[in-house]
């Protein structure tokens, strides 16, 4: 298979945009950041990407060391991709990424898609201490390892219920949630303002209590 178009520029920059800088490249590192996943998950939670160029990507990420195909034990015997070591690096790009995009979101639009788990990298963000989270928005629920943690499987945040108890629960309405991801409303904050409801027994809890 073939190399995918170079900027022939000896710039540590420009060799990693030749390897993310496609369109849907980081977007489905995001998704992969949740562990593994079954090629129709990933079209599921890319609202307008097409079948061919999904298929694209994920052959280049393939080839470029990224991410990596795998058929799960029975009974599920479903392919699934997930990210590689290389990867799971780029989580702190796609965080700073998020983080220098926040000024750009505003109020959602009418066409805008939205997956309850898009919200877990800005949460991540914003989480004092660490420890398995679970969070309930109107759009869903999700859960997320903050801090140092990660799930054996090297993800950071899952779509549904905590996979064990969590050492935090937070339920949050969708002004809120949106709020805390434009960054214009801190999470201590909400959680003091009681725009956050706070559940769970665990240390991370009492500290967001007691924020």
């Amino acid at each position: 298979m073939s190399r995918r178009r170079s900027y022939d520029q000896y710039c540590s920059a420009a060799r990693a945009l030749d390897l993310v800088g496609d369109r849907w490249t980081l977007l489905i590192v995001r998704e992969l950041l949740a562990g593994p996943r079954r090629y129709t998950d990933l079209h599921a939670d890319l609202p307008g990407v097409s079948t061919d160029v999904l298929a694209g990507r994920l052959r280049d990420m393939e080839r470029d060391g990224l991410a990596g195909r795998r058929r799960m034990p029975p009974p599920s015997a479903a392919y699934v991709y997930e990210l590689t070591e290389r990867g799971r690096a780029l989580l702190p790009v796609v965080q700073a990424l998020g983080a220098w995009g926040e000024s750009e979101l505003g109020e959602r639009g009418p066409t805008d898609a939205v997956r309850a788990h898009w919200f877990a990298l800005p949460l991540l963000r914003r989480l004092p201490g660490q420890g398995l989270v679970e969070v309930r928005l109107e759009e869903g629920v999700f859960h997320l390892y903050a801090g140092a943690g990660a799930a054996p499987d090297g993800a950071v945040y899952g779509d549904g219920p905590a996979p064990r108890e969590p050492d935090a629960r937070l339920a949050l309405d969708a002004d809120t949630s949106a709020a805390v991801a434009r960054g214009t409303l801190d999470l201590l904050d909400a959680v003091r303002a009681g725009r956050v409801e706070v559940g769970g027994d665990g240390p991370l809890a009492k500290e967001l209590r007691e924020a």
